[in-house]
Order: C-alpha cells, then structure tokens, then sequence
C-alpha cells in the first residue's frame, strides 16, 4: 500500500501540508532579485525611501511574469503587467478608498478578472495583478499628478525588471518582438473578452447556459464588492488587505477556496509573528532591512510553486520588511496584514458556501 499525504485525505489542506520542493528555483531567480536591489539601493542612498518602495513593489510584482507564459513568451506577460499595474495604480489613486465608486470599480474589475479565466493563465495573471494594485493604490487617494508620479515609478519598477531580466536571460531580440507586438496582444483581449460578456448577456436574456466563467466571475464581483466596502466603511488601517485576500484565495470549487484560505492565513500569521517579533526586539538599521526584504523577495520568487502556505508566508515577510524601511512600524504593519487577511478569507468561504447553499435550496429534485 503506498503512503498517503494528509492533504489526501483533507484536499482543504492541499495547499498547506504539500510541499513539492522540486519546483523551487532559487539560482534562477536570483535575476529577479536584481532589479529590486537596484530601486531599493537608489532610494536609500538618495534619501527617498518612500519612491523606492514604490519602484521596487513594481519590480517584485513584475518579476512574478517571467514565471507566466502567453503564447510561450515569459517577456509578454511581464509587458503586460507593467502597462496593467501602472494603470490601475493611477485609477485606484484617483478613486480613493472613501469614494463608493471604489466599491462598483472593484466590483467591474473583478468580474473582468473572472472572464479572463477562459483565457490564457499569463493573460489572467495579468488581470489579478491589475486588481491588486487598484486596491493598494486605493489606500492613497490623490490628485491626478501625485497618481500619475506613483504610476511612474511603478511602471519604471517594471520596466527597469523587464529589461535586467531579458539581458540576463539572453532575450533582447523576443523582447523587442513582444514589444511590437503588444497592441496587437491588446486588440486580441478586449475584442475576447467583449464576446464573452456579450455572450454571457445574450444567455442571460434567453436564460439559456452562460459561459462557464461566468458564475465565478460573478462571485468575484459581489465578493469584491463586498469586502471593499467593508474596508471602505471601517476605515481598517491597511484593510485594502481584506479585498485582496478575498481575490486571492476565491477559486472555483470550494475545496481550492478552502484550501487557499487556509493557507493563506496560515502563512501570514505566521510571517506576521516571526518578522515583527524580529523587528520588535532587534530594530534594524535602513541597509540590514533592504537586505532582509531582498532575502525574503528572493525566497519568495524561489517557493512560489513549491507551497503557497509558504509562499505567503515569505511574501508577507518581504511586505513587513519593505514598508518598515519607509519608516512604517513593522509590528503594526503585520498585525494589520493578519487581521484583514483572517477577514478576507473568511469572507471568501463564506460567500463560497453561500452560493453552494443557495444551489442545493433551489435545485430540482432532477437536477440535484
């Protein structure tokens, strides 16, 4: 009889007990890590920590692109993102988390979001990372110049990524290809995802079948809506966190929720406890930060794919790190993080529960 993971038998704990460690990556993403290095160096040694941390966030997130594909290019999703992200920014800025028009954005966004499932996953990646940063730009609403300097810099950490990485990893000439043929990319994806909503319009008319991604991407839009209000009326420090959980660990199925939930929150109260306990008692000095957010931006890039649970933890630990070196308190900072990412969740396997909930209550006997 061959030995069963505990995962096996619970699949709500898949993503926190499997841990597949030949799919990390640490030499190679070390490359990602540059670019990183390079706006967190610059900020510091021009004494704007705050444009760093901007440039850098930009740079981190980009990085993740190489790790996608779209028509078998890692250069298009990372080109994409840059323009996606830097966009979003500058929108998520100009809304401002005590506008409700936050909420109807959010909402809109994340029913495009869910539509992009039917596309490729670099195209999709595009979209959630697009969705991010409209919620963490919300948290610093802004004239339309202030938008568009942190929509520079953001694009700038971008850009600065796709170029180290496509000279590092020998890919100057498909990154020019890409480059010309980012319109065409673009063209491609609204016309896509113009048909999917008009056919999903067009079913609902007739009440006939919606396309399968439909009914995801309305749970993603009610439950965005939902927890971004929540942030909005609250006034939680840091809580564009709970919308943000939510987009992240939502799935399909409820055992991926679940699972996702679970381990999300497992591994950001765990990063959460280890770094501010960590900052709390050693209070390092602005280079041993850079080099501590660094190591866990690597980590992160490295673990991605060999657990989330420690992905998030990493990640979570690269986040504390980073703010702390604008001068933000880490302690709070990571309290804040676990506090809304245990309400995003939640909120998530709720709203999951809920739709299956309503499904058994109004099904047919036939169809049950």
């Amino acid at each position: 009889m061959s030995a069963q993971s505990p995962a096996s038998h619970a699949p709500f704990l898949t993503d926190s007990l499997v841990f597949d460690w030949k799919a990390q990556s640490f030499r190679a993403d070390l490359i990602f890590v540059l670019p990183i290095a390079i706006c967190l160096t610059l900020g510091i040694w021009l004494g704007h920590p705050g444009a760093a941390l901007i440039a850098a966030g930009g740079a981190f997130t980009v990085g993740f692109g190489a790790k996608q594909h779209i028509d078998e290019s890692r250069l298009l999703p990372m080109i994409l993102a840059s323009l996606g992200i830097a966009a979003a920014t500058f929108i998520g800025m100009i809304a401002g988390h005590p506008n409700f028009i936050l909420v109807l954005l959010t909402g809109g966004f994340g029913f495009v979001y869910g539509m992009l499932s039917l596309r490729q996953p670099g195209v999709s990646w595009v979209g959630q990372q697009s969705v991010v940063f409209l919620l963490v730009s919300s948290a610093f609403p802004a004239s339309p110049r202030a938008a568009a300097v942190r929509s520079g810099l953001v694009m700038a950490g971008g850009v600065l990524q796709i170029l180290t990485s496509s000279i590092l990893l020998r890919l100057l000439q498909q990154l020019r290809t890409d480059l010309l043929s980012v319109a065409r990319y673009l063209k491609e994806e609204h016309q896509a995802l113009r048909s999917s909503v008009e056919q999903a319009a067009r079913s609902l008319m007739k009440r006939s079948p919606a396309p399968s991604a439909v009914p995801y991407a309305i749970r993603l839009a009610v439950t965005l809506g939902v927890s971004t209000e929540i942030y909005r009326h609250f006034g939680f420090a840091n809580g564009y966190w709970i919308p943000m959980t939510a987009l992240l660990v939502l799935r399909p199925g409820l055992s991926d929720t679940a699972s996702r939930a679970i381990a999300r929150t497992v591994g950001t109260l765990a990063g959460a406890m280890l770094v501010s306990y960590f900052l709390a008692h050693v209070a390092p000095a602005p280079p041993t930060l850079a080099f501590l957010t660094l190591f866990f931006a690597w980590f992160s890039y490295s673990l991605n794919s060999v657990n989330y649970g420690l992905f998030t933890l990493c990640l979570t630990a690269y986040i504390v790190c980073l703010l702390a070196l604008n001068s933000l308190p880490g302690k709070e900072v990571a309290y804040h993080r676990a506090v809304s990412t245990l309400i995003g969740g939640g909120l998530a396997l709720t709203v999951r529960l809920l739709v299956i909930r309503y499904r058994q209550t109004h099904s047919t006997p036939a169809t049950a």
